[in-house]
């Protein structure tokens, strides 16, 4: 089932099919499947990429492209009355009342580089009135590693037909929480900075491996007791914060507010811990702000 049950190239070994897949959700995991194979041939080309002058970034955008285009192609054959928002530059029509949120690669760096830590992700999300929208159902797909975490509302959370639950640590000492670091053009460093220099003296670990949805289905897997990032978008959370809800855990913004899928600021984890880390958060961000009036009114 993991990453090394398999050549990095080669074919993965057979799924089990769950009885539990409604309708919607065997068109989601046919549609991720085709869009995976497609991204994990690829996959072997970047690495073959690697040792030429020029590099891989060109031939990675392509890639992310197609694999779009095969899930819009899929899920609008399938649904064709479901509207479609895409990394890519798909984009929803304003009226509609079923919409797939989609990444078609989530981690692309990590793909650019040869590294198999990559997703494709696609949350469902249910218009419930004109004003309010729900997740309702979601599908996270590692190829590389044969991984497929899925979760509908009220149904549970799964890896390929287990059923998944957070973990259960309750103390700050032994958890490990995952988060992005933010790059070079990307806002919001001194928040993240702020949190992690109160965070890392008081717990086991703090690891970035460079894919949001993947950080969001491991800690609906258990394998992450938490995860926080800012300024995320829709598609690189839509599917996880489901999992993360019917894997038992609780999602919020740092406030403490239900807002983090429009705000893209999320704080995760199991029901003991993520208090814990959402204080540790809200205290970085409160930090900043206090630091950012301070210096604007020195000035």
């Amino acid at each position: 089932m993991g990453a090394l049950s398999r050549s990095r190239t080669g074919s993965p070994p057979p799924m089990a099919v769950s009885p539990r897949l409604s309708p919607a959700m065997s068109v989601l995991h046919a549609a991720v499947h085709k869009a995976g194979r497609r991204l994990l041939r690829d996959f072997g080309e970047v690495e073959n990429l690697q040792v030429s002058p020029k590099g891989p970034g060109d031939f990675v955008s392509q890639a992310d492209l197609r694999a779009e285009q095969t899930l819009k192609e899929e899920l609008a054959r399938a649904r064709p009355g479901w509207a479609f928002l895409g990394e890519e530059g798909g984009q929803a029509e304003s009226a509609w009342e079923w919409r797939w949120v989609v990444g078609p690669l989530d981690g692309t760096t990590n793909f650019l580089h040869g590294i198999p830590h990559w997703a494709i992700s696609v949350g469902v999300e249910r218009r419930v009135s004109e004003t309010r929208t729900e997740l309702v159902a979601g599908c996270i797909y590692n190829p590389a590693g044969n991984e497929l975490f899925w979760a509908e509302k009220g149904l549970g959370a799964f890896l390929n037909d287990r059923r998944l639950r957070v973990s259960g640590r309750r103390e700050l000492p032994s958890a490990v929480f995952a988060t992005g670091i933010p790059f070079a053009k990307v806002q919001r460093r001194a928040e993240f900075s702020a949190t992690l220099a109160r965070l890392m003296p008081g717990v086991a670990g703090v690891r970035r491996f460079g894919s949001a949805a993947l950080d969001l289905a491991w800690v609906a897997a258990g394998r992450y007791d938490g995860y926080w990032e800012l300024g995320l978008n829709r598609w690189d959370i839509a599917a996880g914060l489901v999992l993360v809800r019917e894997a038992g855990g609780i999602v919020s913004d740092p406030a403490g507010g239900d807002g983090c899928y429009e705000s893209g600021d999320v704080v995760c984890g199991n029901p003991a811990l993520q208090p814990k880390l959402r204080a540790v958060v809200a205290e970085g961000i409160a930090a900043v702000a206090a630091a950012r009036e301070k210096a604007a009114g020195a000035g």
